[in-house]
């Protein structure tokens, strides 16, 4: 039968009763004097006392004790000493109080320790090894949590010097070059514990260990980190998108905010993979107000869903829409329009190449014209790499807008275009599609062996859009710096080796129509550099308004399409 709580408290004061006797007694015995019991009733009933009364150690759990436990019961005991020393120091000497408080403390320490360990010991069967790498408070605790389970805790790996050699409740602490000399056989688990670590490190960490180690999870960054929930519910696996973010150190937040809070701003493609990860920024740096502006119907239901704000507007609609666009626009007068919305998947534009046409260019024309009619300070056009020497409709389509987007006559709009490549895990995307091969026992479809693409995540390159739309002056076609590109087959054998998975094969099936092997962020290598590494300014490209009105308005009634394209982009080389 379960023991109450209040027997449990009664239990403590009977522990100090019988513990202060034996101290006691013992201390008596040291010093050879007579047993003083009227001295030791005092001494009991000050230190029940001041159990009841300081910080309410009488009630606390021994089950359940911590460090600051253990330096709670010290801090009450001294007290009490403090009161009952100077009244019977007369009688008994300081040096009697002071052995047999030492005495008590250990005890009473001790037995507490002795009952953590009682009620806290595992009765699992340990057939599976834990290393730890990071030595630091998140580590620490982690190790406590694997207490009880099927890990048996190996080691703990850390880079400071000053660390190594020691050990942790007899865990050894080792660098990981000693780790890896002492290698015998792969460790079951390797956890990453050091939330304060750049994606740079944590990159350098695992290209070091992952061979050591079946599997590998890593802590969240320390704005991620729940601190009243278990580490060991918050680790996650290591992911490709953890091994290929950058994460720009020149990110000026403080320039994202003064674009953007207090303003009206207005998102189509708000559904989006970029589109959504915007609005998300609006919210965060504190929009005035928000538009969203989607044709499908559950992407916008999922983001409104998701969005925390009063001041905003959903409306279902497409961009080919010019009259209830223009109504929205009229009446809401954004300050900021950012023009997310577009067909974007290359095999899908080559099989519906007019609707690719009519969606990208029209649409891309219609939000430019309404925003200059209406007045909106800034427009940002999202465009991508494939606008560059495009081989595809659809990034020739992007090339168009951006041709439109830096030769409009704007008036007091200020309209940028800006360039990147693939996002990590947008719609559409490869990782998703690998990860779903995986799922299902493969094979990762790759189209060529070497095909090449450039990746950021999601929330970087939208903080860059926003941050680009502050430098913004008009007619710029911005470049995010997307590093160097990777190679789709790297990518699919580094994410079979992360699912753990020896089984799966890969399969190259062959170029889709209008896919490059290699991408390009430049038309050529004149580029103008701004203050902030990640972000260029690619040269501009002066096409005259008048004509290019003029082409467009025949590109989009004209049998030819591909033709006309190429009138418009010569540097177009369809490949279908």
């Amino acid at each position: 039968m379960k023991v109450p709580i209040f027997d449990k408290r009664i239990l403590n004061i009977l522990i100090i009763i019988f513990l202060s006797f034996f101290t006691f007694f013992w201390t008596f015995s040291i010093f050879h004097k007579p047993f003083v019991f009227d001295a030791y009733i005092a001494v009991v009933f000050i230190r029940v006392l001041s159990s009841v009364l300081i910080l309410n150690d009488y009630s606390l759990s021994w089950s359940k004790a911590t460090q600051k436990t253990f330096l709670i019961k010290s801090l009450v005991n001294i007290t009490a000493f403090l009161i009952y020393m100077p009244i019977f120091y007369t009688k008994i000497t300081v040096a009697f109080f002071l052995s047999e408080l030492f005495l008590y403390l250990f005890f009473i320490n001790f037995f507490m320790y002795l009952y953590y360990l009682y009620k806290n010991r595992s009765f699992k069967q340990k057939d599976k090894s834990l290393v730890i790498y990071g030595a630091g408070k998140a580590g620490l605790r982690l190790e406590e949590e694997y207490r009880d389970s099927y890990f048996k805790m190996r080691y703990f790996l850390d880079d400071d010097k000053v660390l190594q050699k020691r050990s942790v409740d007899g865990i050894k602490i080792v660098s990981s070059e000693e780790f890896i000399e002492k290698f015998e056989k792969r460790v079951d688990l390797l956890i990453i514990a050091i939330p304060s670590a750049n994606p740079t490190r944590i990159k350098t960490i695992y290209n070091k260990m992952y061979k050591y180690f079946y599997n590998i999870k890593i802590l969240p960054p320390l704005n991620q980190i729940l601190t009243e929930r278990p580490f060991s519910n918050q680790l996650k696996n290591i992911s490709v998108e953890d091994l290929l973010a950058r994460y720009p150190q020149d990110l000026d937040k403080e320039l994202i905010e003064s674009f953007l809070k207090d303003k009206k701003v207005l998102v189509t493609g708000a559904g989006g993979s970029i589109g959504s990860e915007i609005c998300r920024q609006c919210v965060k740096y504190g929009v005035k107000e928000l538009e969203l502006i989607e044709h499908s119907e559950f992407n916008l239901y999922s983001i409104n869903e998701e969005l925390n704000i009063q001041n905003k507007r959903v409306y279902l609609l497409s961009v080919l829409n010019a009259q209830a666009l223009e109504k929205i626009i009229s009446t809401c007068k954004p300050d900021i329009i950012i023009h997310a919305a577009a067909y974007k998947h290359v095999p899908l534009v080559e099989e519906n190449i007019e609707e690719g046409i009519r969606n990208n260019i029209l649409g891309t024309k219609n939000c430019i014209d309404l925003a200059i009619k209406y007045g909106a300070k800034k427009l940002i056009l999202i465009s991508t790499d494939k606008a560059v020497r495009p081989t595809n409709v659809m990034g020739a389509t992007k090339r168009v807008c951006e041709l439109y987007a830096g030769n409009i006559v704007s008036g007091n709009t200020e309209i940028a275009s800006v360039r990147f490549g693939n996002v990590l895990g947008s719609s559409g995307s490869v990782i998703p599609k690998f990860k779903k091969q995986i799922e299902s026992g493969g094979p990762l479809s790759v189209t060529h062996p070497d095909m090449t693409r450039y990746f950021m995540l999601i929330p970087e390159a939208c903080e860059l859009v926003l941050q680009t739309g502050a430098m913004a002056k008009g007619g710029e076609i911005f470049i995010l710096d997307m590093g160097k590109p990777v190679k789709i087959v790297d990518l699919a054998k580094k994410m079979i080796e992360l699912s753990g998975r020896d089984d799966i094969e890969i399969e190259f099936t062959g170029s889709r129509p209008g896919e490059k092997l290699f991408e390009e962020l430049w038309i050529d290598d004149k580029e103008k550099e701004t203050r902030y590494s990640s972000i260029m300014i690619a040269k501009d490209t002066n096409y005259d308004i008048e004509k290019l009105q003029k082409d467009i308005s025949e590109l989009l009634v004209c049998e030819d399409k591909i033709k006309k394209l190429q009138e418009i982009v010569p540097e177009f080389n369809h490949k279908n």
